[in-house]
């Protein structure tokens, strides 16, 4: 089996590498983070002219026709620079339920733009109640004659605060927790009935509260067919799985290589603390911990694309994984580097705040665990 990237792949990770080293710098992070919309919306309109929101969109939507694969390429890159512009929103998770489910009117109104870096969007799947469960939901969607009544809750909403189109899964028929009877909307962010909390996450990135008070929408608005949501639905977490899985391993080579050059640089005893053999010991588990968590990812990302029955259960043990190993790299990081690893000014703790933010996200390693032994039991 050939894990080798082909010379697409290679120079989009090169583009990405050369943007981030080149133009993308800690202090400026810091700024865009702190900013009212919590990104910069000059770098999102670099991302787009260079066609990294276009990556996993077929040709005939105006994409490049990428994959799983290629999705992990830009991730990786992504948590390597601790990018917090919202691609995982906008591309991976409003993009991917509108790639499969959108019919062409909806993709010139809503995916055009999107790749093209003119429209925000985000998919509202988390409910106060669901836990990590997407099918737990009791938002409803109500017909009436050509219309609409969407009414419910939204939790954790990522790019929520400045999202032009919300993709909101309803209950139009069936119980919380059944697949069948989910439908899936895009409404507008100023749309009446809707109201939105917006605030800062702890990783430096934004989310927002999102409450959907008798929101009247048209029937053009239901993206897919009526109860037949599900299926998008899954398929795009599944995608976002994959991708913040990705994030994290970039993240955590980062940390390993900035610990390796600090335990380097840090004298103790008048020798660098490097040469203590209990803290090189704890340096190998680091890179060891990235090295296993990339070995699982590139056999995930390469089941996903071949499509075959081992799809899930590889995005289960990924997602174990990285939740296990991130937290551990990301402890030796912030714990090597002593004081200093939990203090505003170093990127160190801010790397270790996504991975944790990570970790909750999607599913944490103990319910992916679980998960995990249900698909293996069955």
């Amino acid at each position: 089996m050939d894990f080798s990237l082909n010379d697409v792949q290679l120079m989009l990770a090169d583009s990405i590498e050369k943007f981030i080293t080149n133009n993308y710098d800690f202090e400026a992070r810091q700024k865009s983070s702190g900013s009212t919309t919590g990104y910069s919306p000059d770098v999102w309109k670099t991302f787009a002219e260079l066609g990294w929101t276009a990556v996993p969109f077929s040709e005939d939507d105006g994409g490049f026709g990428g994959g799983p694969v290629d999705m992990m390429v830009v991730m990786e890159r992504f948590g390597r620079g601790l990018v917090i512009e919202p691609y995982l929103a906008n591309v991976v998770l409003a993009g991917g339920v509108l790639k499969r489910a959108a019919n062409n009117t909806q993709k010139s109104d809503w995916l055009a733009p999107l790749i093209a870096g003119e429209l925000q969007a985000t998919l509202a799947f988390v409910e106060p109640q669901s836990r990590y469960d997407i099918s737990n939901i009791v938002t409803t969607a109500r017909q009436d004659g050509d219309r609409w009544h969407i009414t419910g809750n939204k939790a954790y909403v990522l790019n929520g605060g400045t999202a032009d189109l919300l993709i909101i899964p309803a209950r139009t028929a069936g119980k919380p927790g059944e697949h069948n009877g989910v439908s899936l909307f895009g409404i507008a962010g100023d749309v009446a009935g809707l109201s939105i909390r917006d605030y800062e996450t702890v990783d430096g990135q934004r989310a927002a509260e999102v409450e959907l008070n008798d929101v009247i929408v048209s029937a053009d608005k239901l993206i897919g067919g009526v109860n037949n949501g599900y299926a998008a639905l899954q398929a795009a977490i599944a995608d976002a799985t994959l991708a913040v899985s990705a994030e994290a391993i970039g993240i955590m080579s980062v940390l390993t290589e900035k610990t390796i050059e600090y335990c380097k640089s840090r004298v103790q005893f008048g020798v660098p603390i490097s040469s203590f053999q209990a803290l090189q010991h704890r340096m190998v588990e680091m890179y060891t911990a990235c090295e296993q968590s990339r070995s699982l990812m590139m056999w995930a990302a390469m089941a996903i694309e071949s499509g075959g029955p081992e799809s899930e259960t590889a995005i289960h043990a990924l997602k174990y994984q990285v939740g296990k190993a991130g937290t551990r790299v990301g402890e030796e990081a912030v714990q090597l580097h002593g004081g200093m690893g939990v203090t505003w000014d170093l990127d160190v703790a801010h790397y270790f705040k996504r991975l944790t933010a990570i970790n909750l996200m999607f599913g944490n390693a103990d319910w992916h665990l679980d998960r995990l032994a249900t698909v293996t039991e069955t």
